[in-house]
């Protein structure tokens, strides 16, 4: 059993050894780069800063951010700009299809800044991507959704169009909200994911760890999870966008990550990915591989 209040490490220590992000390089992260600035697409790679970036885009791959790169929110941990955002593209949703079929995806990541300015918080942009995809690709599609600030409608407006994977994180522990996400609550985030996992669909959810909780108020969290239906779980390790941004409270051991990964397959969850470095979108196949419908086997005749 892991001593798990004793592997954190001081915040006055450099960033330990398995804290290691790569910059994007070689000729295939270099058409991705192309590819998306030729669209004019936005993803949450560059975003949000994700230590992975390197690695997925080097495997030609990337997680689309539609709806713009400026939100309407200013969440204590997220680096994407907050601000006014510019109205959104009709032609966003094309765009994403052609890259995504450009890029050969398999498994196609989509997500979108908040946008509490529409009156719809995005959704019809969401359906439209969405269904946009789903005409030029055989690619899966899996979406990680805002709380749409509890629009009427919006979440159904994206369950129509159909999506293989509905994702919306929980983020943090419920007495942290006030802190890393104030304009979000963590009852309405459970029942979002409850009633997309009722309707059918697939849910996945995650959280970041280091950010101030307590380890006792993680399981509570994740049993939350399985409970609002959640198959998909991720856990990884909060890092300072900027000084602007909430402090790293602890260095979460790869040992204590190894440790929930296996708790979350005990609680009921088909697939966790927990480590350091997770995100959201972070081999995000995986997680459906998991969860993937099982097609009938033909009797013989």
């Amino acid at each position: 059993m892991v001593r798990l209040r004793e592997t954190g490490l001081s915040l006055r220590a450099r960033k330990p050894p398995w804290i290691r992000g790569r910059l994007p390089s070689g000729e295939t992260a270099a058409a991705v780069a192309r590819l998306l600035g030729d669209r004019g697409l936005h993803t949450v790679c560059e975003s949000a800063l994700c230590p992975n970036i390197g690695e997925c885009w080097s495997h030609g791959t990337a997680t689309f951010m539609i709806l713009g790169d400026v939100c309407t929110r200013s969440c204590g941990f997220c680096a994407v700009k907050s601000g006014r955002p510019a109205a959104p593209l009709s032609e966003e949703p094309q765009r994403v299809a052609e890259a995504a079929k450009r890029m050969r995806l398999r498994h196609v990541v989509i997500t979108s800044v908040d946008r509490d300015d529409l009156p719809d918080g995005g959704a019809f942009q969401w359906a439209e991507t969405i269904r946009a995809v789903r005409q030029s690709t055989k690619a899966t599609i899996e979406v990680l959704i805002p709380d749409f600030r509890g629009k009427d409608g919006a979440l159904e407006t994206v369950l129509d169009a159909r999506p293989d994977v509905l994702a919306h994180n929980l983020e943090t522990v419920p007495r942290l909200y006030p802190q890393v996400r104030p304009k979000s609550d963590y009852s309405f985030s459970l029942e979002i994911l409850s009633r997309a996992s009722e309707a059918g669909f697939r849910t996945k959810s995650g959280i970041m760890v280091g950010i101030g909780e307590e380890v006792d108020e993680i399981l509570p969290v994740m049993r939350d999870a399985v409970a609002a239906g959640v198959s998909i779980f991720t856990i990884g390790q909060y890092l300072r966008p900027s000084r602007r941004h909430l402090p790293v409270q602890r260095f979460v051991h790869p040992d204590e990550f190894e440790h929930w990964r296996r708790t979350g397959i005990t609680l009921g969850f088909a697939h966790v990915e927990s480590g350091p470095l997770v995100r959201s979108s972070y081999h995000a196949e995986r997680g459906w591989d998991a969860v993937r419908p099982v097609a009938p086997v033909e009797s013989g005749s």
